[in-house]
């Protein structure tokens, strides 16, 4: 599938600076974060700034280190990208999904996305991971308007989250002792933080937990033929779950820094059994 000749050439521009770079046979991706791409530091290979990369959009948005790391957990080859950009940034679409379509070009076959989200579930606290078993977009755009011909339009998103990889996600979190939640996530536009009628609403359409990425990235993923497995942790209860208690980003950082170690618990152990799976 072609965008536009402009993108095609900024696209191929960092497929070829990465490709030399690959661990052999690399075939799983992670994008880590809000709070998060400490996890990334677990790999042990090599590490490039994103301004470094051809075209790969880097992150303004404070807990995104933005860098790519290549090598190995746990003996199994992995690609992981420290930190994202968001739409609320002012990026379109095309520019939020570029890491995915440059990891689709380096034979990426399955994608963990990652991000901080907001508790809607009563039933969550600050600090659950929650594996994502299905999303509502409610960022007004799909990033596959326009962009393709009609053959290429009509994704199938009966599962958005391969329903085998999840169960491989959730034995394996057992296995590690952590409780993994599961849940459906809804994507909002950001960069302000919903009000408590927007926050029932969502609750009444079906949404445990609320965040301002990974629906983009999860869309174009499938398009290009790439398994996704979803996993947020809740930094915070949304607003009016909790009366009375103001949300900031500091909040969302530090929240990342007590979670780090469940992730990367959770990673050490996943890694190899998806390789064998996917």
């Amino acid at each position: 599938m072609k965008l536009n000749k402009k993108y095609d050439t900024k696209l191929n521009a960092a497929v070829r600076f990465m490709k030399p770079r690959m661990a052999g046979n690399t075939q799983i991706a992670i994008i880590l974060g809000s709070g998060l791409s400490a996890v990334g530091d677990i790999v042990t290979g090599e590490r490039i700034n994103y301004t470094k990369i051809p075209n790969i959009p880097v992150p303004s948005v404070p807990g995104h280190k933005g860098c790519i790391t290549i090598g190995k957990v746990s003996s199994t080859p992995v690609l992981i990208f420290q930190g994202r950009v968001h739409y609320y940034e002012g990026y379109d679409f095309d520019t939020v999904t570029f890491s995915v379509r440059l990891a689709a070009k380096l034979g990426i076959k399955c994608l963990i996305i990652t991000n901080a989200a907001g508790g809607i579930n009563k039933k969550y606290k600050p600090s659950d991971i929650v594996l994502v078993r299905d999303h509502i977009n409610n960022m007004g755009a799909n990033p596959l308007r326009g962009k393709s011909n009609s053959l290429h339009w009509f994704v199938d998103m009966t599962n958005p989250y391969d329903l085998k990889l999840q169960k491989v996600a959730l034995s394996t979190g057992e296995k590690a002792g952590l409780i993994i939640k599961n849940g459906v996530y809804i994507a909002v536009t950001g960069p302000s933080y919903e009000t408590a009628a927007e926050i029932k609403s969502y609750r009444t359409l079906g949404a445990d937990i609320v965040g301002m990425s990974m629906v983009p990235e999860t869309i174009v993923a499938r398009q290009l033929g790439i398994k996704v497995i979803g996993l947020s942790f809740v930094s915070n209860m949304a607003t009016g779950v909790t009366f009375g208690t103001k949300i900031d980003h500091n909040e969302v950082m530090q929240m990342g820094r007590i979670v780090e170690q469940k992730f990367i618990k959770l990673f050490r152990l996943l890694l190899p059994k998806l390789a064998g799976c996917i």
